[in-house]
Protein backbone atom coordinates (compact mmCIF):
# COMPACT_ATOMS: atom_id res chain seq x y z
CA UNK A 1 0.00 0.00 0.00
CA UNK A 2 1.19 3.06 -0.98
CA UNK A 3 1.59 6.00 1.66
CA UNK A 4 0.26 8.93 1.10
CA UNK A 5 1.85 12.08 0.24
CA UNK A 6 0.75 15.34 1.82
CA UNK A 7 1.75 18.15 -0.57
CA UNK A 8 3.85 21.12 1.79
CA UNK A 9 2.92 24.30 1.81
CA UNK A 10 5.21 26.78 -0.30
CA UNK A 11 6.94 30.50 1.29
CA UNK A 12 8.83 33.08 -0.12
CA UNK A 13 10.60 35.03 1.63
CA UNK A 14 11.68 39.35 0.69
CA UNK A 15 13.91 40.78 3.10
CA UNK A 16 15.78 37.99 3.74
CA UNK A 17 19.12 39.48 5.18
CA UNK A 18 17.99 40.65 8.68
CA UNK A 19 17.52 39.32 11.79
CA UNK A 20 13.87 38.52 11.46
CA UNK A 21 14.02 36.95 8.16
CA UNK A 22 17.36 34.52 9.56
CA UNK A 23 14.93 33.45 12.18
CA UNK A 24 12.46 32.58 10.20
CA UNK A 25 14.39 30.35 7.95
CA UNK A 26 15.22 28.74 10.72
CA UNK A 27 11.87 27.80 11.97
CA UNK A 28 10.97 26.98 8.94
CA UNK A 29 13.82 24.23 8.31
CA UNK A 30 11.90 21.95 11.04
CA UNK A 31 8.57 22.69 9.76
CA UNK A 32 6.53 19.43 8.91
CA UNK A 33 4.09 21.27 6.18
CA UNK A 34 5.76 24.28 4.81
CA UNK A 35 9.03 24.51 2.96
CA UNK A 36 10.77 27.71 1.84
CA UNK A 37 10.81 28.00 -2.13
CA UNK A 38 12.78 31.59 -2.39
CA UNK A 39 14.75 34.03 -0.48
CA UNK A 40 15.02 37.33 -1.93
CA UNK A 41 17.58 40.32 -0.82
CA UNK A 42 18.99 43.01 -3.34
CA UNK A 43 21.97 42.98 -1.33
CA UNK A 44 23.14 39.34 -1.21
CA UNK A 45 21.54 38.79 -4.66
CA UNK A 46 23.15 35.74 -6.43
CA UNK A 47 24.93 34.70 -3.23
CA UNK A 48 24.52 31.05 -1.67
CA UNK A 49 21.62 31.12 1.24
CA UNK A 50 24.00 28.42 2.89
CA UNK A 51 26.71 31.12 3.41
CA UNK A 52 24.71 32.89 5.50
CA UNK A 53 21.94 30.48 6.66
CA UNK A 54 23.50 27.00 7.39
CA UNK A 55 19.72 25.98 8.11
CA UNK A 56 18.20 27.02 4.54
CA UNK A 57 17.83 24.86 2.33
CA UNK A 58 20.35 23.23 0.39
CA UNK A 59 21.48 24.79 -3.05
CA UNK A 60 19.45 27.68 -2.97
CA UNK A 61 20.74 31.05 -3.74
CA UNK A 62 19.57 34.61 -2.80
CA UNK A 63 17.38 36.35 -5.43
CA UNK A 64 16.22 39.90 -6.51
CA UNK A 65 12.49 39.44 -7.00
CA UNK A 66 10.26 42.83 -8.00
CA UNK A 67 6.65 42.07 -6.84
CA UNK A 68 5.40 41.02 -10.03
CA UNK A 69 8.04 37.94 -10.22
CA UNK A 70 7.48 36.81 -6.66
CA UNK A 71 3.94 36.69 -7.18
CA UNK A 72 4.39 34.81 -10.03
CA UNK A 73 5.82 31.89 -8.28
CA UNK A 74 4.37 29.03 -6.54
CA UNK A 75 3.82 29.62 -3.55
CA UNK A 76 1.16 29.87 -0.61
CA UNK A 77 2.53 32.50 1.64
CA UNK A 78 4.62 35.72 0.72
CA UNK A 79 6.61 37.31 4.20
CA UNK A 80 7.86 40.82 3.59
CA UNK A 81 10.33 41.22 6.18
CA UNK A 82 11.48 44.76 4.87
CA UNK A 83 12.29 48.21 6.92
CA UNK A 84 8.89 50.57 7.23
CA UNK A 85 7.64 52.15 4.40
CA UNK A 86 8.24 49.43 1.80
CA UNK A 87 5.95 47.05 1.35
CA UNK A 88 3.09 49.19 -0.57
CA UNK A 89 4.40 48.61 -3.71
CA UNK A 90 4.31 44.91 -2.80
CA UNK A 91 0.45 45.50 -1.29
CA UNK A 92 -0.92 46.75 -4.45
CA UNK A 93 0.66 44.34 -6.63
CA UNK A 94 -0.81 41.94 -4.75
CA UNK A 95 -3.87 43.10 -5.36
CA UNK A 96 -3.79 43.90 -9.05
CA UNK A 97 -2.88 40.24 -9.17
CA UNK A 98 -5.87 39.25 -7.17
CA UNK A 99 -3.54 36.59 -5.52
CA UNK A 100 -4.94 34.19 -3.17
CA UNK A 101 -1.18 34.17 -1.99
CA UNK A 102 -1.34 34.89 2.02
CA UNK A 103 0.94 38.22 1.85
CA UNK A 104 2.45 38.78 5.61
CA UNK A 105 4.07 42.31 6.63
CA UNK A 106 6.04 42.18 9.26
CA UNK A 107 6.35 46.23 8.96
CA UNK A 108 4.44 48.58 10.71
CA UNK A 109 3.48 49.57 7.06
CA UNK A 110 -0.32 48.32 7.61
CA UNK A 111 -0.64 47.85 10.87
CA UNK A 112 -3.18 50.80 11.01
CA UNK A 113 -5.30 49.88 8.11
CA UNK A 114 -8.56 48.06 8.55
CA UNK A 115 -8.48 45.80 5.30
CA UNK A 116 -5.52 44.17 6.79
CA UNK A 117 -6.08 41.57 9.62
CA UNK A 118 -3.77 42.51 12.81
CA UNK A 119 -2.13 39.13 13.84
CA UNK A 120 -2.04 39.17 17.47
CA UNK A 121 -3.32 35.55 18.23
CA UNK A 122 -3.67 35.90 21.51
CA UNK A 123 -5.71 38.82 20.97
CA UNK A 124 -7.79 39.04 17.95
CA UNK A 125 -7.36 35.15 16.68
CA UNK A 126 -11.53 35.33 16.78
CA UNK A 127 -11.62 38.03 14.12
CA UNK A 128 -9.29 36.30 11.82
CA UNK A 129 -12.11 35.69 8.34
CA UNK A 130 -9.86 33.83 6.02
CA UNK A 131 -7.80 37.20 4.79
CA UNK A 132 -4.86 36.97 2.54
CA UNK A 133 -3.33 40.28 3.75
CA UNK A 134 -1.97 40.00 7.42
CA UNK A 135 0.07 42.70 9.52
CA UNK A 136 2.09 41.27 11.83
CA UNK A 137 2.40 43.52 15.44
CA UNK A 138 5.66 45.12 16.37
CA UNK A 139 7.50 43.38 19.05
CA UNK A 140 7.14 46.09 21.64
CA UNK A 141 3.64 46.44 21.05
CA UNK A 142 2.69 42.68 21.69
CA UNK A 143 4.25 42.79 25.11
CA UNK A 144 2.29 45.76 25.88
CA UNK A 145 -0.93 44.56 24.76
CA UNK A 146 -0.30 41.06 26.39
CA UNK A 147 -0.14 43.09 29.43
CA UNK A 148 -2.51 45.43 29.33
CA UNK A 149 -5.48 42.95 27.59
CA UNK A 150 -6.47 41.57 30.41
CA UNK A 151 -7.16 44.88 32.31
CA UNK A 152 -8.75 46.82 29.55
CA UNK A 153 -12.06 47.05 31.03
CA UNK A 154 -10.96 47.64 34.27
CA UNK A 155 -8.41 51.05 33.40
CA UNK A 156 -9.35 54.29 34.32
CA UNK A 157 -6.83 56.45 32.85
CA UNK A 158 -3.58 56.35 30.47
CA UNK A 159 -1.03 53.67 30.56
CA UNK A 160 2.71 54.25 31.40
CA UNK A 161 4.80 51.55 29.59
CA UNK A 162 8.67 51.84 30.19
CA UNK A 163 10.37 49.10 27.47
CA UNK A 164 13.98 48.02 27.38
CA UNK A 165 15.07 45.86 24.47
CA UNK A 166 17.79 44.09 23.16
CA UNK A 167 19.84 45.67 20.32
CA UNK A 168 18.44 43.52 17.43
CA UNK A 169 15.36 44.95 17.54
CA UNK A 170 17.19 48.28 15.89
CA UNK A 171 18.11 45.68 13.06
CA UNK A 172 20.89 45.31 11.11
CA UNK A 173 21.57 48.77 9.62
CA UNK A 174 24.59 50.21 11.58
CA UNK A 175 23.61 53.21 14.25
CA UNK A 176 23.93 54.32 17.70
CA UNK A 177 20.91 51.58 18.77
CA UNK A 178 22.67 48.45 17.60
CA UNK A 179 26.60 49.37 18.45
CA UNK A 180 27.49 47.10 21.11
CA UNK A 181 30.24 49.52 22.20
CA UNK A 182 28.03 52.56 22.67
CA UNK A 183 26.01 50.15 24.80
CA UNK A 184 28.55 48.93 26.89
CA UNK A 185 27.27 50.12 30.42
CA UNK A 186 24.60 52.04 28.89
CA UNK A 187 20.92 52.35 28.52
CA UNK A 188 19.84 54.36 25.58
CA UNK A 189 16.47 55.82 25.57
CA UNK A 190 15.03 56.90 22.15
CA UNK A 191 11.58 58.35 20.87
CA UNK A 192 10.24 59.15 24.16
CA UNK A 193 7.08 60.41 22.82
CA UNK A 194 4.84 59.43 19.72
CA UNK A 195 6.93 56.26 19.11
CA UNK A 196 5.47 54.18 16.18
CA UNK A 197 4.57 51.06 19.02
CA UNK A 198 2.53 53.95 21.28
CA UNK A 199 0.38 55.06 18.58
CA UNK A 200 -0.31 50.97 17.61
CA UNK A 201 -0.82 50.05 21.25
CA UNK A 202 -3.71 53.47 21.86
CA UNK A 203 -4.73 52.39 19.00
CA UNK A 204 -5.67 48.36 19.28
CA UNK A 205 -6.43 49.16 23.20
CA UNK A 206 -8.78 51.95 22.49
CA UNK A 207 -7.25 53.72 25.52
CA UNK A 208 -4.04 56.33 25.74
CA UNK A 209 -0.56 54.67 26.28
CA UNK A 210 2.08 56.19 27.02
CA UNK A 211 5.65 54.53 26.01
CA UNK A 212 9.01 54.98 27.02
CA UNK A 213 11.94 52.96 25.20
CA UNK A 214 15.71 52.20 25.50
CA UNK A 215 17.75 50.44 24.05
CA UNK A 216 20.22 48.01 26.62
CA UNK A 217 23.43 46.52 26.00
CA UNK A 218 22.18 42.41 25.19
CA UNK A 219 21.09 41.43 21.95
CA UNK A 220 18.04 39.74 21.88
CA UNK A 221 14.89 39.71 24.17
CA UNK A 222 12.28 43.15 25.28
CA UNK A 223 11.08 43.86 28.83
CA UNK A 224 8.37 46.15 29.63
CA UNK A 225 7.25 47.26 33.23
CA UNK A 226 3.62 48.48 32.68
CA UNK A 227 1.27 51.38 35.05
CA UNK A 228 -1.99 51.41 34.65
CA UNK A 229 -4.52 53.21 37.05
CA UNK A 230 -7.45 51.00 38.21
CA UNK A 231 -11.35 52.01 38.10
CA UNK A 232 -11.72 49.74 41.28
CA UNK A 233 -9.95 48.18 43.99
CA UNK A 234 -8.47 45.05 42.97
CA UNK A 235 -6.23 42.59 45.02
CA UNK A 236 -3.12 40.99 43.80
CA UNK A 237 -4.22 37.63 43.77
CA UNK A 238 -7.56 39.02 41.84
CA UNK A 239 -5.41 40.60 39.63
CA UNK A 240 -3.45 37.46 38.83
CA UNK A 241 -6.98 35.01 38.51
CA UNK A 242 -7.84 37.30 35.69
CA UNK A 243 -4.33 37.00 33.77
CA UNK A 244 -4.55 33.17 34.35
CA UNK A 245 -8.22 33.12 32.94
CA UNK A 246 -7.58 35.38 30.19
CA UNK A 247 -4.90 33.13 28.43
CA UNK A 248 -5.73 29.53 30.41
CA UNK A 249 -5.74 28.04 26.56
CA UNK A 250 -2.38 29.80 25.14
CA UNK A 251 0.44 28.02 24.90
CA UNK A 252 3.09 30.85 24.38
CA UNK A 253 1.86 32.82 27.21
CA UNK A 254 2.95 32.43 30.56
CA UNK A 255 1.69 33.87 33.79
CA UNK A 256 3.81 34.13 37.14
CA UNK A 257 3.93 35.64 40.19
CA UNK A 258 7.57 36.90 40.25
CA UNK A 259 8.38 40.03 37.77
CA UNK A 260 9.68 37.34 34.60
CA UNK A 261 13.14 37.76 33.75
CA UNK A 262 14.24 38.09 29.95
CA UNK A 263 16.38 34.62 30.21
CA UNK A 264 13.20 32.91 30.66
CA UNK A 265 12.03 33.45 26.95
CA UNK A 266 14.65 34.44 25.22
CA UNK A 267 15.69 32.03 22.43
CA UNK A 268 11.84 30.95 22.26
CA UNK A 269 8.13 31.72 20.75
CA UNK A 270 6.81 32.49 24.57
CA UNK A 271 6.07 35.60 26.52
CA UNK A 272 5.39 36.03 29.95
CA UNK A 273 3.70 38.40 32.42
CA UNK A 274 3.82 38.35 35.73
CA UNK A 275 4.92 40.81 39.07
CA UNK A 276 1.83 42.12 39.87
CA UNK A 277 1.69 44.81 42.06
CA UNK A 278 -1.03 46.96 43.20
CA UNK A 279 -0.80 50.17 45.26
CA UNK A 280 -1.98 50.25 48.72
CA UNK A 281 -5.34 51.53 48.03
CA UNK A 282 -5.76 48.56 44.97
CA UNK A 283 -6.22 51.03 42.32
CA UNK A 284 -2.93 50.84 41.06
CA UNK A 285 -1.41 48.16 38.75
CA UNK A 286 2.11 46.97 37.59
CA UNK A 287 2.84 44.30 35.62
CA UNK A 288 6.06 42.88 33.76
CA UNK A 289 5.70 41.07 30.76
CA UNK A 290 8.87 39.88 28.62
CA UNK A 291 9.08 38.11 25.26
CA UNK A 292 12.36 37.72 22.73
CA UNK A 293 11.77 40.25 20.38
CA UNK A 294 13.01 38.50 17.51
CA UNK A 295 10.67 35.28 18.01
CA UNK A 296 7.29 36.12 19.89
CA UNK A 297 7.82 39.77 18.93
CA UNK A 298 8.64 39.17 14.91
CA UNK A 299 9.10 35.35 13.61
CA UNK A 300 7.68 32.92 15.64
CA UNK A 301 4.37 35.49 15.81
CA UNK A 302 4.23 35.70 11.74
CA UNK A 303 4.65 31.21 11.84
CA UNK A 304 1.56 31.77 13.88
CA UNK A 305 -0.02 34.21 11.44
CA UNK A 306 0.99 31.74 8.95
CA UNK A 307 -0.17 28.34 10.23
CA UNK A 308 -3.15 30.24 11.35
CA UNK A 309 -3.98 31.80 7.23
CA UNK A 310 -2.61 27.73 6.18
CA UNK A 311 -5.65 26.06 8.19
CA UNK A 312 -2.51 24.18 9.92
CA UNK A 313 -2.63 24.04 14.09
CA UNK A 314 -1.17 27.46 15.22
CA UNK A 315 1.56 25.81 17.15
CA UNK A 316 3.46 23.53 14.80
CA UNK A 317 6.53 24.23 13.94
CA UNK A 318 6.75 25.91 17.05
CA UNK A 319 6.87 23.80 20.61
Amino acid sequence: MTAKVTKRHRLGLIGARGYVGSELILLLATHPDIELAFVSSRGREGQMLSAFEPFGPAGMRYENLSPEQALSRDVDVLVLALPNGLAGEWARAHAHAHSNTVLIDLSADFRFDPDWYYGLPEINRRAYRGQKRISNPGCYATAMQLAIAPMRGALAGPVQCFGVSGYSGAGTTPSEKNDPELLKDNLMPYALADHIHEREVSARMACEVQFMPHVAPHFRGLSITVNMALNRAFGVDEVEAVYRDYYRDEPFIGIQKQAPWLRSVAGTPNACVGGFTTSADGRRLVAVSVLDNLLKGAASQALQNINLALNLNETTGLL
